[in-house]
């Protein structure tokens, strides 16, 4: 069972937000596979189904961006799943705009939910497939690093503009998502990142 969770925050305020493209991604999963992920399990919402021929738990914490390792734990715990089952999608403020990285373990890059993953498995070797949302810069071009802007940042919605690079990296998130299943980490890394 591989567990494909994406980080969100739960209502509809912030159902469009740069910090939801993980629940974005999981929506498309769903219904490219036809996998209605509606259960309620773990502080989750859930469905299960075949993805690229694996059975697969699309993951939907509801538990705020923070504290996502409570759900993801429960779950993994729930489905005896290992981390190495494990593939979480988030957003990443210093990727541009729509780009994919793929990466197998490693540190949270400051991302809390994954912190928070990490903290509560006690291990950070999970599959990621981060999603760049870009960093606000200020009207000289410098990058914004006063975290009350970052905040504010992630949790505003896409430009129309953005969400046109938005809608096709999505997409390439479930190919990249195949790939990892399919051929492995190391491949979808070289391929995607």
């Amino acid at each position: 069972m591989r567990l494909i969770v994406g980080l969100g925050n739960p209502g509809k305020a912030y159902a469009h937000n740069r910090h939801n493209i993980g629940f974005r991604c999981i929506n498309y999963l769903a219904k490219l596979h036809s996998i209605p992920a509606k259960q309620r399990q773990c502080r989750s919402q859930v469905g299960g189904g075949e993805v690229a021929g694996t059975e697969s738990l699309l993951v939907k914490p509801k538990t705020f961006v923070n504290q996502s390792g409570e759900a993801v734990s429960c779950l993994m715990r729930r489905y005896k799943a290992s981390p190495q089952d494990l593939l979480v999608i988030c957003d990443d403020l210093d990727l541009p705009l729509g780009r994919l990285r793929l990466r197998q373990g490693g540190s949270s890059g400051g991302h809390k939910g994954i912190d928070s993953i990490i903290a509560v498995l006690g291990s950070q070797d999970f599959c990621r497939i981060k999603v760049g949302i870009g960093r606000p810069v200020r009207d000289d071009g410098a990058p914004v690093t006063d975290e009350d802007i970052i905040v504010g940042y992630v949790l505003s919605d896409f430009t129309s503009q953005e969400e046109e690079m938005i809608k096709p990296a999505i997409a390439t998130v479930a190919e990249a998502i195949k790939c990892t299943i399919t051929e492995g980490i190391t491949a979808a890394m070289n391929k995607f990142n």
